[in-house]
């Protein structure tokens, strides 16, 4: 088995999320990819959440399609799309949360300041897609 974890710009993430998990379909690897976020306790709490959802869902036979399919979709911005009561894997999602609040608590990481890092990524790129897609639309207007 082979498992690869990697932090990289957030804007190089596949979608809007500061921690992503896909298989190769190839080899059957698994990568890890969790956004810059300046300090190894968050990276390491990103990547072990990311893993440990990952592998409940393998085991318990939640597609990846199923995963990223929602996790695209989902809209709401008050709640992270694995909380979500009609989420595919929220069973999963909430079991990796568990662990991942257990590891801050070790590593002496205060959670809300923690979770506030990880929404600022969240809400700059939003706010850059957006930014984007006026200036497109602007654009195509003025033509």
């Amino acid at each position: 088995m082979k498992i690869s974890i990697i932090t990289q710009p957030h804007s190089l993430q596949r979608y809007n999320t500061v921690g992503d998990w896909y298989t190769s379909r190839t080899t059957g690897q698994v990568h890890i990819h969790v956004s810059e976020l300046g300090s190894w306790r968050y990276h390491l709490l990103v990547a072990v959440h990311e893993l440990v959802e990952a592998f409940l869902c393998l085991h318990d036979g939640v597609a990846e399609e199923a995963v990223d399919k929602f996790d695209k979709e989902f809209v709401q911005r008050d709640t992270e799309p694995g909380d979500a009561p009609n989420s595919p894997y929220q069973k999963q999602h909430c079991i990796a949360t568990g662990v991942e609040r257990i590891l801050a608590a070790c590593l002496g990481v205060k959670w809300q300041e923690y979770e506030d890092a990880l929404e600022k990524l969240i809400v700059e790129r939003e706010r850059e897609e957006n930014e984007r897609a006026n200036s497109r639309q602007t654009v195509t207007r003025s033509t």
